[in-house]
């Protein structure tokens, strides 16, 4: 009987888990980075298009959150030179090349800007530095671009989760991580995966992880409960959701959850 008692609230906890998946990603983001990214996709879009005026709104806002962008750099580069202001082209661009100096497209855009602006010798230094780039230089990756690859792992991730092709989830989750070691959100949805796929120890470990790097992080607490009821460690559950609980007071889901394991305690 006890076994049935678990599964039949393992299936309670799937049919809510997607709804719950989604509000904690609403409250607590998937957030600044989305936002971030969807200004990025805007700014990409307008320059694809030379609308550059409002390129350069969005990728200003960008580099305020993360200024050592080499790509964007360049691109307000070519902002800059298009517009006819040379002098923040130059900066632009050097600041590129001072970010990534295997970055011949910023190089070569720096020797051009130079020329027009007659200092023809400063503009052959800049080429030949350029042309002396080997194409076995490896180009380093800026870390807003490694947390949008990340993102977009994730995306790939829950796609596969919802399709319930876990194996494949679980894979798009550790690519994530490969590029972004330090997200709470994927690490947790790493743990659900595996959990989901029968690796509860795996899955612990994961929840702790994500516990780890942000305690305050309700999601991971919450599964961890709930990889901890389905094993059958009651006390292990009621005291992860009752950090939850003091984490998040008025939270209706991890209230339910707590009166599953009540029974278990007496």
């Amino acid at each position: 009987m006890a076994s049935a008692c678990v599964l039949e609230f393992d299936y309670y906890l799937l049919a809510e888990d997607f709804y719950e998946r989604q509000n904690f990603r609403q409250k607590h983001g998937e957030n600044m980075r989305q936002k971030l990214e969807d200004v990025y996709e805007n700014g990409m879009e307008a320059f694809s298009k030379g609308n550059y005026d409002l390129a350069e709104i969005a990728f200003l806002e960008v580099l305020k959150a993360h200024p050592n962008f080499a790509d964007i750099q360049n691109k307000m580069g070519v902002i800059y030179h298009q517009t006819n202001r040379p002098q923040l082209a130059l900066k632009a661009f050097e600041r590129a090349l001072e970010l990534n100096p295997s970055y011949t497209e910023a190089a070569l855009n720096l020797a051009i800007t130079y020329s027009d602006a007659g200092r023809y010798e400063r503009a052959r230094e800049v080429f030949e530095s350029a042309a002396k780039v080997t194409a076995a230089a490896p180009r380093a990756i800026d870390p807003f671009v490694r947390g949008k690859l990340a993102n977009e792992h994730l995306r790939i991730g829950n796609l596969y989760y919802e399709l319930g092709i876990l194996d494949d989830a679980i894979d798009e989750y550790r690519k994530a991580l490969a590029l972004s070691p330090n997200f709470a959100d994927i690490i947790t949805e790493l743990g659900i995966a595996l959990r989901d796929n029968g690796k509860h120890d795996e899955a612990i470990k994961q929840f702790n992880k994500a516990k780890e790097i942000n305690p305050s992080f309700i999601p991971a607490r919450l599964h961890l409960g709930v990889t901890y009821y389905s094993g059958g460690f009651y006390g292990l559950a009621e005291e992860e959701w009752k950090e939850a609980l003091k984490l998040d007071p008025d939270n209706s889901a991890i209230k339910t959850y707590l009166s599953f394991v009540r029974p278990h305690s007496s």
